[in-house]
């Protein structure tokens, strides 16, 4: 098979994008269950998959400005999802953390993902599922090799994002999604 032309490459690449962001639209339909913005529920990802860090740094991983982000963790703490804490090596720096309920929330708003993901999936033909199985995939691969030449978010705390909570949600960091 021969490989696809720039052209049919920038098609297709067209086309996954729209995809995407139909099915995220989608997903995120069920995240207003939280009763949390966009904003937080991703800010709190960070925080659960990377471990605790500074809001510097959390500003920074989420492109927001230091007092945005101390407005969306002062929310988050409010909201019993996040604490601040003084870092015992360094008493100048103050780390944010989840808090169990923070996991819970995220752990949840998966499972709320996945099922209309499921619902989405019911519709189509064991063929369809076979090839977007093959395809899915194929998106793993390539967005793991992406991912081991550099990652597009500026600090390792933001590689994995509240999107991507896995069955492995053991909350350990990592690059995985």
């Amino acid at each position: 098979m021969s490989s696809p032309n720039a052209s049919t490459r920038r098609d297709m690449a067209d086309r996954l994008h729209s995809v995407a962001i139909h099915l995220l639209r989608r997903v995120r339909r069920v995240d207003e269950e939280t009763g949390l913005s966009a904003a937080r529920l991703s800010a709190l990802s960070v925080l659960v998959f990377g471990g605790p860090t500074t809001l510097g740094r959390l500003a920074s991983a989420e492109q927001v400005s230091a007092p945005t982000m101390s407005r969306l963790v002062s929310g988050l703490e409010r909201d019993g999802l996040a604490v601040r804490e003084g870092d015992r090596a360094d008493g100048r720096v103050v780390r944010v953390r989840a808090t169990a309920t923070g996991r819970r929330t995220l752990e949840q708003g998966r499972a709320r993902r996945v099922a209309q993901l499921e619902r989405l999936l019911e519709t189509l033909e064991a063929p369809e599922l076979e090839t977007l199985d093959a395809a899915v995939g194929t998106l793993e691969r390539a967005l793991a090799l992406a991912s081991s030449a550099g990652t597009a978010y500026p600090a390792p705390t933001a590689e994995r994002r509240w999107s991507d909570l896995n069955d492995d949600s053991s909350g350990s960091g990592g690059t995985s999604g």
